[in-house]
């Protein structure tokens, strides 16, 4: 399932659950959904950090490392 569809999807199921509710299967449904978006948005951001570097302002460059 692309990303695209997983937001459509979990837009629908809360527009459904402010209309007229959901059943539990449904709402176990947007419960993975959600995840699935979390953890996607996550992968993106980490992703996105372990291609980041500190200038220093003498112009060097070193690579932003994880915390401990």
């Amino acid at each position: 399932m692309h990303m695209d569809e997983v937001i459509h999807r979990i837009n629908a199921l809360a527009k459904k659950a402010k209309a007229e509710g959901l059943t539990p299967e449904e709402t176990i449904e947007r419960d993975k959904l959600r995840q699935i978006y979390i953890d996607s948005v996550k992968a993106n951001l980490v992703g996105q950090l372990n291609n980041t570097y500190i200038v220093a302002p003498d112009g060097t460059k070193r690579k932003l490392e994880r915390k401990q």
